[in-house]
Protein backbone atom coordinates (compact mmCIF):
# COMPACT_ATOMS: atom_id res chain seq x y z
CA UNK A 1 0.00 0.00 0.00
CA UNK A 2 2.91 2.24 1.11
CA UNK A 3 4.92 1.19 -1.85
CA UNK A 4 1.96 2.07 -4.31
CA UNK A 5 1.09 5.29 -2.97
CA UNK A 6 4.92 6.49 -3.33
CA UNK A 7 4.76 5.34 -6.70
CA UNK A 8 1.38 6.96 -7.87
CA UNK A 9 1.99 10.17 -6.02
CA UNK A 10 -0.55 10.03 -4.02
CA UNK A 11 1.04 9.76 -0.48
CA UNK A 12 1.65 13.22 -0.21
CA UNK A 13 -2.22 14.30 -0.33
CA UNK A 14 -3.04 16.25 2.57
CA UNK A 15 -4.76 13.30 4.60
CA UNK A 16 -6.77 13.02 8.13
CA UNK A 17 -7.53 9.69 10.20
CA UNK A 18 -9.53 9.44 12.69
CA UNK A 19 -9.68 6.73 15.47
CA UNK A 20 -12.91 6.02 16.78
CA UNK A 21 -15.36 2.99 18.08
CA UNK A 22 -18.05 1.46 16.19
CA UNK A 23 -19.75 0.59 19.54
CA UNK A 24 -18.66 -0.26 23.04
CA UNK A 25 -17.98 -4.16 24.19
CA UNK A 26 -20.74 -5.96 25.47
CA UNK A 27 -22.55 -4.96 28.68
CA UNK A 28 -20.66 -1.86 29.11
CA UNK A 29 -21.94 2.05 29.15
CA UNK A 30 -18.72 3.96 28.47
CA UNK A 31 -15.23 3.91 27.12
CA UNK A 32 -12.21 5.15 28.75
CA UNK A 33 -9.04 7.23 27.04
CA UNK A 34 -5.85 5.62 27.92
CA UNK A 35 -2.92 5.91 26.25
CA UNK A 36 -3.11 9.20 24.64
CA UNK A 37 -0.68 9.94 27.41
CA UNK A 38 1.86 7.20 26.06
CA UNK A 39 1.58 8.03 22.44
CA UNK A 40 3.06 11.40 21.61
CA UNK A 41 6.23 10.66 22.60
CA UNK A 42 5.92 6.80 20.96
CA UNK A 43 5.32 8.75 17.95
CA UNK A 44 7.97 11.61 17.88
CA UNK A 45 10.43 8.87 18.41
CA UNK A 46 8.85 6.53 15.70
CA UNK A 47 11.75 5.79 13.21
CA UNK A 48 13.27 3.06 11.31
CA UNK A 49 16.52 1.76 11.81
CA UNK A 50 18.57 0.96 9.57
CA UNK A 51 18.53 -2.76 10.64
CA UNK A 52 14.98 -2.37 10.36
CA UNK A 53 14.66 -1.28 6.62
CA UNK A 54 17.78 -4.02 5.91
CA UNK A 55 15.22 -6.58 7.30
CA UNK A 56 12.57 -5.07 5.18
CA UNK A 57 14.17 -5.31 1.65
CA UNK A 58 16.28 -8.64 2.37
CA UNK A 59 12.90 -10.43 2.06
CA UNK A 60 11.22 -8.18 -0.48
CA UNK A 61 8.58 -6.82 1.81
CA UNK A 62 9.01 -2.70 0.42
CA UNK A 63 11.31 -1.68 -3.13
CA UNK A 64 14.31 0.27 -2.95
CA UNK A 65 12.62 4.13 -3.45
CA UNK A 66 9.75 2.69 0.13
CA UNK A 67 13.15 1.79 2.03
CA UNK A 68 14.89 5.16 1.25
CA UNK A 69 11.20 6.63 2.49
CA UNK A 70 11.51 4.75 5.54
CA UNK A 71 14.98 5.48 6.29
CA UNK A 72 13.89 9.08 6.54
CA UNK A 73 10.64 8.66 8.63
CA UNK A 74 9.69 11.27 10.93
CA UNK A 75 6.10 11.94 11.48
CA UNK A 76 5.35 15.62 10.81
CA UNK A 77 2.05 16.36 10.97
CA UNK A 78 -0.64 17.23 14.06
CA UNK A 79 -2.38 15.18 16.40
CA UNK A 80 -5.33 15.70 18.09
CA UNK A 81 -8.03 14.45 20.71
CA UNK A 82 -9.25 13.41 23.58
CA UNK A 83 -7.58 13.76 26.95
CA UNK A 84 -6.43 10.95 28.84
CA UNK A 85 -9.18 10.16 31.16
CA UNK A 86 -12.09 11.12 29.01
CA UNK A 87 -14.81 9.11 28.18
CA UNK A 88 -15.82 8.08 25.12
CA UNK A 89 -18.97 6.64 23.20
CA UNK A 90 -19.20 4.65 19.74
CA UNK A 91 -18.49 7.47 17.38
CA UNK A 92 -16.38 9.80 19.60
CA UNK A 93 -13.70 10.84 17.54
CA UNK A 94 -11.05 9.88 19.73
CA UNK A 95 -7.41 10.90 18.08
CA UNK A 96 -7.34 12.94 15.02
CA UNK A 97 -4.24 12.48 12.66
CA UNK A 98 -3.39 14.93 10.29
CA UNK A 99 -0.62 15.13 8.04
CA UNK A 100 0.46 13.27 4.49
CA UNK A 101 -1.60 10.01 3.71
CA UNK A 102 1.64 8.45 4.32
CA UNK A 103 3.35 9.52 7.24
CA UNK A 104 -0.21 8.85 8.90
CA UNK A 105 -0.91 5.67 7.60
CA UNK A 106 2.78 4.62 8.71
CA UNK A 107 1.27 5.14 12.39
CA UNK A 108 -1.85 3.43 12.49
CA UNK A 109 -0.59 -0.17 13.90
CA UNK A 110 1.14 1.91 16.58
CA UNK A 111 -1.61 4.27 17.44
CA UNK A 112 -4.65 1.06 17.39
CA UNK A 113 -2.12 -0.84 19.72
CA UNK A 114 -1.28 1.11 22.17
CA UNK A 115 -5.30 3.26 22.54
CA UNK A 116 -6.95 -0.16 22.10
CA UNK A 117 -4.84 -2.01 24.85
CA UNK A 118 -4.62 0.65 27.18
CA UNK A 119 -8.17 1.70 26.88
CA UNK A 120 -9.41 -1.90 27.60
CA UNK A 121 -7.58 -1.89 30.46
CA UNK A 122 -8.76 1.45 32.12
CA UNK A 123 -12.55 1.18 31.30
CA UNK A 124 -12.00 -2.58 33.28
CA UNK A 125 -10.48 -1.09 35.97
CA UNK A 126 -12.91 1.67 36.91
CA UNK A 127 -15.80 -0.09 36.83
CA UNK A 128 -13.44 -2.02 39.78
CA UNK A 129 -13.03 1.18 41.51
CA UNK A 130 -16.48 1.91 41.06
CA UNK A 131 -17.50 -1.62 42.47
CA UNK A 132 -14.79 -0.79 45.32
CA UNK A 133 -16.75 1.96 46.81
CA UNK A 134 -14.02 4.10 48.03
CA UNK A 135 -11.68 0.98 49.30
CA UNK A 136 -8.27 0.73 47.87
CA UNK A 137 -7.76 -1.22 44.82
CA UNK A 138 -4.02 -2.99 43.93
CA UNK A 139 -3.10 -4.00 40.28
CA UNK A 140 -1.50 -7.40 40.80
CA UNK A 141 -1.71 -8.58 36.88
CA UNK A 142 1.69 -9.01 36.32
CA UNK A 143 2.16 -12.61 35.88
CA UNK A 144 -1.18 -12.83 33.72
CA UNK A 145 -0.27 -11.04 30.43
CA UNK A 146 3.09 -9.69 28.42
CA UNK A 147 5.97 -8.37 29.72
CA UNK A 148 5.73 -5.17 28.85
CA UNK A 149 1.82 -4.78 28.39
CA UNK A 150 1.73 -5.59 32.33
CA UNK A 151 3.56 -2.38 32.59
CA UNK A 152 0.82 -0.30 30.77
CA UNK A 153 -1.83 -2.03 32.17
CA UNK A 154 -0.10 -1.27 35.57
CA UNK A 155 0.08 2.96 34.28
CA UNK A 156 -3.56 2.30 32.89
CA UNK A 157 -4.90 0.86 35.88
CA UNK A 158 -3.86 3.49 38.28
CA UNK A 159 -5.40 5.95 35.79
CA UNK A 160 -8.91 4.25 36.25
CA UNK A 161 -7.96 5.01 40.24
CA UNK A 162 -6.04 1.86 41.62
CA UNK A 163 -3.93 2.75 44.45
CA UNK A 164 -1.19 0.30 43.89
CA UNK A 165 0.64 -1.72 41.46
CA UNK A 166 2.67 -4.51 42.68
CA UNK A 167 4.81 -3.80 39.07
CA UNK A 168 8.31 -2.18 40.55
CA UNK A 169 8.88 -1.22 36.58
CA UNK A 170 5.61 0.61 36.09
CA UNK A 171 6.48 2.20 39.78
CA UNK A 172 9.85 3.28 38.41
CA UNK A 173 8.79 3.92 35.41
CA UNK A 174 5.60 6.55 36.07
CA UNK A 175 5.74 7.23 39.82
CA UNK A 176 3.03 4.66 40.66
CA UNK A 177 2.67 3.81 44.15
CA UNK A 178 3.76 0.09 44.65
CA UNK A 179 2.66 -2.65 47.54
CA UNK A 180 2.46 -6.37 47.49
CA UNK A 181 2.87 -9.10 49.81
CA UNK A 182 5.11 -12.63 50.27
CA UNK A 183 4.48 -15.57 48.27
CA UNK A 184 2.83 -18.85 49.65
CA UNK A 185 6.70 -20.48 48.30
CA UNK A 186 7.76 -18.39 50.72
CA UNK A 187 5.59 -19.47 53.73
CA UNK A 188 6.40 -23.15 52.47
CA UNK A 189 10.25 -22.80 52.12
CA UNK A 190 10.07 -22.20 56.16
CA UNK A 191 9.72 -25.13 58.51
CA UNK A 192 6.34 -23.89 59.90
CA UNK A 193 3.95 -20.53 58.88
CA UNK A 194 5.37 -18.96 62.51
CA UNK A 195 8.59 -19.14 61.08
CA UNK A 196 8.06 -17.48 57.60
CA UNK A 197 5.60 -14.54 59.66
CA UNK A 198 8.89 -14.26 61.89
CA UNK A 199 10.81 -14.18 59.03
CA UNK A 200 8.84 -11.51 57.21
CA UNK A 201 8.21 -9.11 60.37
CA UNK A 202 11.79 -8.80 60.96
CA UNK A 203 12.79 -7.96 57.75
CA UNK A 204 9.93 -5.83 57.08
CA UNK A 205 8.51 -4.62 60.25
CA UNK A 206 4.87 -5.48 61.31
CA UNK A 207 3.75 -2.53 59.04
CA UNK A 208 3.45 -5.72 56.22
CA UNK A 209 1.04 -7.78 54.78
CA UNK A 210 1.01 -11.82 56.04
CA UNK A 211 -0.30 -14.28 53.54
CA UNK A 212 -2.51 -16.59 55.61
CA UNK A 213 -4.23 -18.80 53.65
CA UNK A 214 -1.35 -21.23 52.78
CA UNK A 215 -3.04 -23.60 55.54
CA UNK A 216 -5.46 -23.07 57.21
CA UNK A 217 -6.65 -19.47 57.24
CA UNK A 218 -8.51 -19.30 61.09
CA UNK A 219 -4.95 -20.74 62.21
CA UNK A 220 -2.91 -18.34 60.08
CA UNK A 221 -4.24 -15.61 61.37
CA UNK A 222 -3.78 -16.75 64.85
CA UNK A 223 0.09 -17.20 63.98
CA UNK A 224 0.08 -14.13 62.43
CA UNK A 225 -0.86 -11.97 65.82
CA UNK A 226 1.06 -14.41 67.62
CA UNK A 227 4.38 -13.45 65.76
CA UNK A 228 3.19 -9.74 64.82
CA UNK A 229 1.49 -8.66 67.87
CA UNK A 230 -2.01 -7.04 67.47
CA UNK A 231 -1.23 -3.81 65.45
CA UNK A 232 -0.04 -5.64 62.31
CA UNK A 233 -1.21 -3.60 59.11
CA UNK A 234 -3.09 -6.53 57.11
CA UNK A 235 -3.21 -9.50 56.61
CA UNK A 236 -4.57 -11.13 52.67
CA UNK A 237 -7.13 -13.79 51.88
CA UNK A 238 -6.48 -15.54 48.23
CA UNK A 239 -8.53 -18.42 48.46
CA UNK A 240 -11.97 -19.69 49.43
CA UNK A 241 -15.62 -18.06 49.27
CA UNK A 242 -14.65 -15.11 50.56
CA UNK A 243 -17.57 -13.12 51.53
CA UNK A 244 -17.64 -15.81 54.37
CA UNK A 245 -14.14 -15.97 54.81
CA UNK A 246 -13.74 -12.47 55.21
CA UNK A 247 -16.43 -11.81 57.95
CA UNK A 248 -14.85 -14.45 59.94
CA UNK A 249 -11.34 -12.99 59.84
CA UNK A 250 -12.70 -9.63 60.80
CA UNK A 251 -14.19 -11.10 63.97
CA UNK A 252 -11.27 -13.55 64.72
CA UNK A 253 -9.11 -10.29 64.40
CA UNK A 254 -10.98 -8.51 67.31
CA UNK A 255 -11.30 -11.43 69.61
CA UNK A 256 -7.47 -11.13 69.17
CA UNK A 257 -7.25 -7.54 69.76
CA UNK A 258 -5.94 -6.74 66.06
CA UNK A 259 -9.02 -4.34 65.51
CA UNK A 260 -6.62 -2.22 63.30
CA UNK A 261 -5.55 -4.72 60.79
CA UNK A 262 -6.89 -4.68 57.82
CA UNK A 263 -8.00 -7.59 55.46
CA UNK A 264 -6.92 -7.61 51.62
CA UNK A 265 -8.31 -10.44 49.40
CA UNK A 266 -7.68 -11.08 46.01
CA UNK A 267 -7.82 -14.50 43.79
CA UNK A 268 -9.88 -13.67 40.24
CA UNK A 269 -11.44 -10.93 41.31
CA UNK A 270 -13.26 -8.90 38.57
CA UNK A 271 -15.80 -6.03 38.89
CA UNK A 272 -18.94 -8.30 39.68
CA UNK A 273 -16.62 -10.28 42.76
CA UNK A 274 -15.30 -6.97 44.30
CA UNK A 275 -19.24 -5.82 44.16
CA UNK A 276 -20.05 -8.68 45.50
CA UNK A 277 -17.65 -8.02 48.76
CA UNK A 278 -19.66 -4.69 48.76
CA UNK A 279 -21.01 -5.24 52.32
CA UNK A 280 -17.87 -7.57 54.04
CA UNK A 281 -15.36 -6.19 56.06
CA UNK A 282 -12.88 -5.94 53.20
CA UNK A 283 -10.01 -3.30 53.37
CA UNK A 284 -8.94 -3.34 49.76
CA UNK A 285 -8.78 -5.74 47.27
CA UNK A 286 -6.05 -7.29 44.70
CA UNK A 287 -7.22 -7.34 41.10
CA UNK A 288 -4.88 -9.30 38.51
CA UNK A 289 -6.06 -11.37 35.69
CA UNK A 290 -9.40 -9.65 34.89
CA UNK A 291 -7.63 -6.15 34.95
CA UNK A 292 -5.23 -6.80 32.53
CA UNK A 293 -7.05 -8.81 30.20
CA UNK A 294 -10.01 -5.95 30.36
CA UNK A 295 -12.44 -8.04 32.51
CA UNK A 296 -13.63 -10.06 29.51
CA UNK A 297 -13.26 -6.67 26.83
CA UNK A 298 -9.57 -7.30 25.87
CA UNK A 299 -9.32 -4.32 23.31
CA UNK A 300 -11.36 -1.26 23.51
CA UNK A 301 -12.53 -1.99 19.27
CA UNK A 302 -11.25 1.05 18.61
CA UNK A 303 -10.79 1.65 14.45
CA UNK A 304 -8.33 4.11 12.49
CA UNK A 305 -10.01 5.96 9.41
CA UNK A 306 -9.73 8.32 6.57
CA UNK A 307 -11.69 10.69 6.40
CA UNK A 308 -10.59 13.25 4.31
CA UNK A 309 -8.56 13.57 1.74
CA UNK A 310 -7.22 17.35 0.63
CA UNK A 311 -9.92 19.05 2.07
CA UNK A 312 -12.24 16.81 1.03
CA UNK A 313 -15.00 14.21 3.49
CA UNK A 314 -14.06 10.30 2.22
CA UNK A 315 -16.20 7.66 3.45
CA UNK A 316 -16.28 4.10 3.62
CA UNK A 317 -19.89 2.30 3.09
CA UNK A 318 -19.09 -0.92 3.89
CA UNK A 319 -22.35 -3.01 5.52
CA UNK A 320 -21.77 -2.46 9.04
CA UNK A 321 -19.17 -0.80 9.24
CA UNK A 322 -19.72 2.80 7.32
CA UNK A 323 -18.02 5.78 8.86
CA UNK A 324 -18.98 9.59 8.68
CA UNK A 325 -16.32 11.52 6.79
CA UNK A 326 -14.96 14.56 6.95
CA UNK A 327 -12.61 15.69 10.42
CA UNK A 328 -14.93 16.14 13.69
CA UNK A 329 -15.43 18.78 16.64
CA UNK A 330 -16.97 17.07 19.67
CA UNK A 331 -18.76 18.86 22.23
CA UNK A 332 -20.06 16.96 25.82
CA UNK A 333 -23.08 19.46 27.06
CA UNK A 334 -24.04 19.35 30.70
CA UNK A 335 -27.13 20.72 32.86
CA UNK A 336 -26.48 23.42 35.55
CA UNK A 337 -25.45 20.59 37.76
CA UNK A 338 -22.56 19.34 36.22
CA UNK A 339 -24.39 16.01 34.77
CA UNK A 340 -23.38 14.99 31.25
CA UNK A 341 -26.39 14.69 29.03
CA UNK A 342 -25.12 14.68 25.49
CA UNK A 343 -21.50 14.30 23.62
CA UNK A 344 -22.59 16.25 19.80
CA UNK A 345 -19.76 15.67 16.92
CA UNK A 346 -20.23 17.89 13.94
CA UNK A 347 -18.09 17.18 10.89
CA UNK A 348 -16.18 19.90 8.85
CA UNK A 349 -17.77 22.60 11.32
CA UNK A 350 -18.02 23.16 15.18
CA UNK A 351 -21.53 22.75 17.37
CA UNK A 352 -23.26 25.48 17.90
CA UNK A 353 -22.12 26.60 21.33
CA UNK A 354 -24.57 26.27 24.38
CA UNK A 355 -24.02 26.72 28.11
CA UNK A 356 -22.57 23.98 30.19
CA UNK A 357 -20.84 22.64 26.99
CA UNK A 358 -17.43 21.23 27.14
CA UNK A 359 -14.86 20.74 24.41
CA UNK A 360 -13.18 17.49 24.20
CA UNK A 361 -10.30 17.37 21.71
CA UNK A 362 -6.54 18.94 22.76
CA UNK A 363 -3.67 19.23 20.94
CA UNK A 364 -0.90 16.66 21.46
CA UNK A 365 1.69 17.10 18.33
CA UNK A 366 2.29 20.43 16.52
CA UNK A 367 4.29 19.28 13.29
CA UNK A 368 5.11 16.52 14.65
CA UNK A 369 6.94 17.77 18.43
CA UNK A 370 4.23 16.75 21.47
CA UNK A 371 3.01 20.25 22.66
CA UNK A 372 4.61 21.26 25.92
CA UNK A 373 1.31 21.61 28.09
CA UNK A 374 0.24 17.41 27.98
CA UNK A 375 -1.27 16.87 31.47
CA UNK A 376 1.11 14.21 33.83
CA UNK A 377 -0.16 10.87 34.50
CA UNK A 378 -1.72 12.18 38.15
CA UNK A 379 -3.97 15.03 35.87
CA UNK A 380 -5.34 12.47 33.94
CA UNK A 381 -6.16 10.45 36.68
CA UNK A 382 -8.01 12.93 38.50
CA UNK A 383 -9.70 14.14 34.83
CA UNK A 384 -11.06 10.18 34.59
CA UNK A 385 -12.15 11.02 38.19
CA UNK A 386 -14.25 14.52 37.43
CA UNK A 387 -15.39 12.65 34.30
CA UNK A 388 -17.24 9.42 36.19
CA UNK A 389 -18.78 12.00 38.52
CA UNK A 390 -20.40 14.08 35.88
CA UNK A 391 -22.13 10.73 34.14
CA UNK A 392 -25.83 9.96 35.13
CA UNK A 393 -25.62 7.46 37.71
CA UNK A 394 -26.82 4.89 35.85
CA UNK A 395 -23.76 5.21 33.69
CA UNK A 396 -22.06 3.51 36.44
CA UNK A 397 -24.14 0.54 36.73
CA UNK A 398 -22.63 -3.10 35.93
CA UNK A 399 -25.35 -4.28 34.49
CA UNK A 400 -25.94 -3.74 30.44
CA UNK A 401 -27.49 -0.69 29.45
CA UNK A 402 -26.94 1.93 26.87
CA UNK A 403 -24.27 4.55 26.41
CA UNK A 404 -24.02 6.32 29.63
CA UNK A 405 -24.17 9.28 27.22
CA UNK A 406 -26.02 9.51 24.10
CA UNK A 407 -23.91 10.99 20.99
CA UNK A 408 -25.30 13.13 18.14
CA UNK A 409 -24.13 13.34 14.39
CA UNK A 410 -24.46 16.39 13.12
CA UNK A 411 -23.28 16.98 9.07
CA UNK A 412 -20.95 15.52 6.78
CA UNK A 413 -22.76 12.02 5.03
CA UNK A 414 -22.44 8.31 5.97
Amino acid sequence: MLSAALRDGTADRRCVFEVFARRLPTGRRYGVVAGTGRLPSLIADFRFSEEDVAFLTERGVVDRATARWLAGYRFSGDIDGYAEGELFFPGSPILTVSGTFAECVALETLVLSVLNHDSAIAAAAARMVTAARGRSVIEMGSRRTHEEAAVAAARAAYLAGFAFTSNLEAGRRYGIPTTGTAAHAFTLLHDSEQAAFASQVAALGKQTTLLVDTYDIAQGIRNAIAVAGSDLRAVRIDSGDLSVLASESRALLDSLGATDTQIIVSGDLDEYAIAALAAEPVDAYGAGTAVVVGSGAPTAGLVYKLVEVDGRPVVKRSEHKATVGGRKTAVRRHKPTGTATEEVVVSLGAPAPEPHDRLLQRAFLRDGVPVPDLPTLHDSREHLRQCLISIPWEGLKLSAGDPAVPVTMLGGSA
